[in-house]
């Protein structure tokens, strides 16, 4: 009896989500990226079918996790929001992210940002954009039929993919608008606003539970209260036993 000898099996490839590393270097790079991504999630609130990322893992070639970058801030058009431990180009549907962001450090160094340049180009990104906090210096490259060519001028200079109007300034903090005009919140407008509506959502909460005793005291059904609040029968009787 002659017996098949099995071939050996693949070791899986693990994609790592994580090096280690901080998201960023410094506060001011950190706010950058921070109100690059948030400013576009808001853009492209309503379109289901963009993806915006901040420092994540970006594998373009199935079975290679040593060929992986990590965009400060990324959008890829044609593929559904949702959480993502890592982004396997494989999987959804082969697209590249087309547009890329990077924010520098006083730590990044030439050689580092040559490479990121040289994966960029070589993996499909269409718009790629570094800009120099420090220096106050704004950067692009747009593809061409040979690849990432540099854009000459940047002053007012309109994306167009996302359709972002570009306008650095001597201040630093103009460095994207809105195409309807309206010019991208700050890092710090942000996070007012992200304080105030989170004093917004304390003070409804607090109403929905003050009325529920009001509500019960004329003869509303239970079932009437949850409708009337948009609540659930169980988030009712649990505050109305508080």
């Amino acid at each position: 009896m002659v017996s098949q000898i099995q071939p050996p099996t693949q070791p899986e490839v693990i994609y790592p989500d994580s090096d280690g590393q901080p998201v960023a270097n410094n506060t001011i790079q950190f706010g950058w990226i921070v109100e690059i991504k948030q400013n576009l999630d808001w853009l492209f609130a309503d379109d289901p079918n963009v993806f915006v990322a901040g420092d994540l893992f970006w594998y373009p070639v199935e079975g290679r996790n040593k060929i992986v970058n990590a965009p400060d801030v990324m959008v890829v058009l044609g593929r559904p929001k949702g959480d993502r431990l890592c982004y396997q180009q494989w999987k959804e549907e082969g697209i590249a992210p087309q547009v890329v962001f990077e924010i520098l450090s006083p730590s990044n160094t030439q050689t580092e940002m040559d490479k990121k340049l040289l994966f960029y180009d070589r993996y499909g990104v269409e718009e790629y954009y570094i800009y120099d906090p420090e220096k106050n210096n704004l950067r692009g490259w747009l593809r061409s039929e040979d690849g990432l060519d540099v854009i000459p001028q940047m002053e007012d200079w309109v994306s167009p993919l996302l359709k972002i109007r570009f306008v650095p300034s001597s201040e630093g903090l103009q460095l994207l608008y809105r195409p309807d005009g309206e010019r991208f919140l700050t890092y710090t407008e942000i996070s007012r606003n992200a304080e105030q509506e989170r004093q917004r959502a304390e003070l409804a909460e607090q109403a929905r539970r003050d009325a529920i005793p009001r509500l019960l005291q004329m003869n509303l059904t239970i079932e009437q209260i949850a409708q009337a609040l948009g609540l659930s029968v169980e988030e009712v009787r649990t505050l109305a036993q508080e």
